[in-house]
C-alpha cells in the first residue's frame, strides 16, 4: 500500500532543516525552498517529500517554475 505524502508544520520543518523562521521565509521568496500549502483558513504546512528533497540537496534546490535569481 502506498504511503500518502504527509503534511508537516512549521515547528517540524524548522527542526529538520536547522533554519530560522526568517531564513525559511526568505528562501521561500527566493524559490530555494518548497512553498507552503494551505491546510485550513489560518494554517499551512509543507509536503514532507518536498522538504526531504530540499534536505537531500539544499544547495541546488529550486522551486519548479521559479525565475528569480
Amino acid at each position: 500500500m502506498n504511503n500518502p505524502d504527509r503534511i508537516i508544520r512549521m515547528k517540524t520543518v524548522l527542526a529538520r532543516t536547522g533554519l530560522s523562521r526568517s531564513t525559511l521565509y526568505r528562501k521561500i521568496a527566493e524559490g530555494t525552498f518548497p512553498k507552503q500549502i494551505p491546510i485550513s483558513v489560518h494554517g499551512a504546512g509543507w509536503h514532507e517529500s518536498a522538504v526531504n528533497r530540499w534536505i537531500a540537496n539544499p544547495a541546488t534546490y529550486r522551486e519548479e517554475g521559479c525565475t528569480s535569481g
